[in-house]
């Protein structure tokens, strides 16, 4: 019975989890981005290669869901109708075309794309459209996962205020990640086997929510994006040389002869 809260992983990389998962929240509602990628890059280095992605869409729609509740009052409600409607083209796209991938290839994958989200800033055209904004990063994380920043780009050339700006990403992201969850139940991921560790994972999330709520206006931004910065380009090298190292191993191996007994 214990096991479903840990899905198998065991309480030492559960309990690592739960930990991230409550610091992810804590730094997407305190500096409004950032959050999804470093759950991403935890969950892509202990999950299982097929989990990760369906997996972290989930917990992310909890984590955003309770963001979303805790700050209504800020959000914009005018810019959902354009953003859910090119969501869920995107969603429809990418579930048409989204493959089981090799464990190493995923792993490259979302290490490449967590670095390039560090290194590079979202393609300047997602200022301009929330439909387009919604149909680019809803078909990007049917495959990648961690598109916040690319939503981010659109919400912050809204000009908003800081509240506003956070209540109103979580609210798109709810969206997408609620479109995504049942496409992936649609494609047959057997969410039930992770049901336990992921209503862990979406409860530290709120903690972590409300502890960065009452942190919103009283941290240094630049010095804390420069520390972030660096924690994910760790996390991502890490990926790609794990993945790497496994598609070398794979690649390498003696392919099966046959033979009569």
């Amino acid at each position: 019975m214990m096991e479903m809260w840990h899905a198998g992983l065991g309480w030492p990389t559960a309990t690592t989890l739960l930990a991230v998962s409550f610091a992810s929240s804590f730094i997407t509602i305190a500096f409004g981005i950032g959050g999804g990628a470093v759950m991403l890059a935890v969950l892509a280095t202990l999950l299982p290669a097929a989990a990760i992605i369906p997996v972290h869409g989930l917990v992310q729609l909890g984590s955003n869901a309770g963001r979303a509740v805790i700050m209504t009052r800020y959000m914009r409600f005018d810019l959902l109708g354009p953003f859910a409607i090119g969501a869920l083209i995107g969603i429809l796209l990418g579930g048409s075309l989204v493959i089981q991938l090799e464990a190493g290839w995923i792993q490259v994958g979302v290490g490449l794309f967590i670095l390039w989200s560090v290194v590079s800033k979202p393609p300047e055209f997602l200022r301009r459209s929330g439909m387009i904004t919604g149909v680019f990063s809803s078909f990007l994380t049917m495959f990648f996962g961690g598109t916040g920043p690319f939503v981010a780009t659109y919400v912050r050339a809204q000009d908003l205020d800081r509240h506003a700006h956070v209540a109103t990403h979580a609210m798109f992201m709810t969206l997408q990640h609620l479109l995504k969850t049942v496409a992936f139940g649609i494609l047959g991921f057997a969410f039930s086997v992770w049901a336990g560790l992921i209503i862990l994972l979406i409860a530290a999330g709120v903690l972590g929510t409300l502890a960065g709520k009452v942190m919103l206006s009283r941290i240094d931004d630049r010095r804390f994006r420069i520390v972030l910065k660096i924690v994910l380009t760790i996390l991502a090298a890490r990926l790609i040389y794990a993945g790497a190292t496994d598609i070398y191993y794979a690649s390498a191996a003696p392919a099966p002869t046959g033979g009569v007994d």
